[in-house]
């Protein structure tokens, strides 16, 4: 096993509630130009790295249906819509019931990149904020060209406790999926 390397506080992202909305909202400093960036958010080949299903359909056409699968959890296929296709700059998607918006600033060291991602449902919030965590600093490794530490379950279980913490145990109320558990172990069985 491989050590993993501890959450930075600049990493946790931020629980923002609005009148109608939930989300939450990630910011990261990445040292790679723009084009980059956007590769990784958008070719097969280096989504398959860092996010956690594969995305079917025509991601460059706004209003196009996507289905998204999971490759390592039994779990059903997901379907979206694309709502925003602006490269270098923004792609936004839904994913399920849940929206993900990610903005790329351009900037003398690289590029700032924003996750926001929408959520219809409270008590899922800790735990999806958790796994868009993982999913970035996976990301993070990918682009660096460096296999990430650890597995994936193991970074979860490693950060998801401050998401808990940090956004209140109503945020914490919908765990992992079944089949997650099947697959992983209980996802309160902690780190390793």
């Amino acid at each position: 096993m491989t050590e993993i390397d501890a959450p930075q506080e600049q990493d946790f992202g931020v629980l923002e509630r609005g009148d109608a909305t939930i989300a939450v909202r990630f910011t990261r400093q990445l040292p790679h130009p723009p084009q980059k960036v956007w590769r990784a958010l958008t070719e097969a080949g280096h989504l398959a790295a860092w996010f956690p299903t594969t995305i079917e359909g025509d991601m460059t056409t706004v209003g196009a249906p996507l289905r998204f699968a999971f490759s390592q959890v039994p779990v059903p296929p997901m379907d979206g819509r694309m709502h925003a296709f602006d490269p270098p700059k923004l792609l936004e998607f839904t994913w399920g019931e849940d929206t993900l918006r990610f903005e790329l600033t351009a900037h003398e060291d690289g590029t700032t990149l924003e996750l926001t991602a929408t959520f219809i449902e409270l008590g899922k919030v800790a735990r999806d904020g958790a796994g868009w965590h993982v999913c970035l600093d996976r990301l993070g490794y990918e682009l660096a060209g460096v296999p990430a530490p650890g597995e994936e379950d193991q970074r979860w279980r490693l950060v998801h406790p401050e998401y808990v913490a940090r956004f209140g145990p109503e945020a914490a109320t919908i765990g992992p999926p079944r089949e997650w558990e099947d697959t992983y172990g209980p996802a309160d069985a902690g780190p390793g």
